[in-house]
């Protein structure tokens, strides 16, 4: 049985410096913060909500040698879709975080690509 993926979560590109970012994303492409999050020790996650999807950066993972851009697939339960995935053998890259907003988690591609699984909370 398959799990129910029902939409992309966001797209998340990584990037080395973050204000000259934000000066592209913001100045540039007129792009609106939706959520700033500072992690301290200069890390930071910034999103942009662009039509129903989501577009964050940030430079909590390299832009080479780590796979890029993130794609998240949001699903209807975390858990069912975390036991799914070990069930499975797939490899899973981080085990569930819950943040504020949401809960999700990390797996990997055959070829060893990044893939967040990413549930919002209610």
């Amino acid at each position: 049985m398959a799990i129910s993926v029902k939409d992309i979560a966001f797209v998340g590109h990584p990037v080395t410096d973050v204000p000259r970012s934000r000066d592209f994303y913001e100045n540039i492409l007129g792009l609106k913060p939706a959520a700033v999050m500072d992690f301290g020790d200069g890390k930071w996650w910034i999103e942009y909500e662009i039509g129903s999807g989501t577009l964050a950066i940030s430079n909590l993972w390299p832009p080479s040698g780590n796979g890029g851009a993130t794609t998240a697939l949001e699903v209807a339960d975390i858990d069912e879709a975390l036991s799914h995935f070990r069930g499975n053998d797939v490899s899973i890259a981080f085990d569930i975080i819950d943040n504020p907003s949401c809960k999700l988690f990390g797996v990997k591609d055959p070829d060893g690509n990044d893939i967040t699984i990413h549930q919002h909370k209610s």
